[in-house]
């Protein structure tokens, strides 16, 4: 092989071997952006919503629509979780199939619509007080330290979807 060849092959390789680093570089921050995207706007979004209705529970359910308020956060921040990650490719199939059930499920407790805010009865604020509950038992509450990693997250998102009743009682 001619000199020119060999340093021609040489730079090739080298090359190729920064594309390579380029792409990893490029998939791990998107991995990144998922888990981002996940932690602070649907498990950050959890715990508020624990923390809210023990709040409420406590002063005699005095504003309501706090809960129900943030309720329809935690379903936005799951939906562009689940979004965001299909959109990457970033999100498995299970880790998809646990989000989807955890939206349903907490779909069912009553939320805010656009311009309209959720009346609570009796039945809705006992559900929502056992849903605190559940959120703490799950390690999603105040003062519980939380992991910001997406395996951790799935994991309390899966033992929630397997304590949260559906339909409701």
């Amino acid at each position: 092989m001619s000199k020119k060849r060999k340093l021609l092959f040489r730079i090739t390789i080298g090359l190729n071997i920064v594309l390579v680093a380029i792409v990893a570089w490029g998939i791990i921050k998107m991995n990144f952006v998922n888990e981002q995207v996940l932690v602070t706007e649907a498990q950050n979004n959890l715990v508020e919503l624990e923390s809210l209705i023990a709040y409420q529970s406590d002063n005699n359910w005095s504003e309501p629509n706090l809960v129900t308020t943030e309720l329809g956060d935690v379903l936005n921040g799951i939906w562009l979780g689940m979004t965001t990650g299909e959109q990457l490719g970033a999100l498995s199939k299970s880790d998809k199939g646990i989000l989807e059930e955890l939206y349903s499920k907490l779909n069912q407790y009553p939320n805010d619509e656009l311009y309209s805010f959720a009346d609570l009865t009796e039945k809705d604020k006992k559900n929502f007080e056992n849903l605190q509950q559940t959120l703490r038992e799950v390690g999603l509450g105040s003062n519980i330290p939380i992991s910001v990693k997406l395996d951790s997250f799935m994991y309390q998102a899966e033992a929630l979807n397997e304590k949260i009743e559906a339909p409701l009682k």
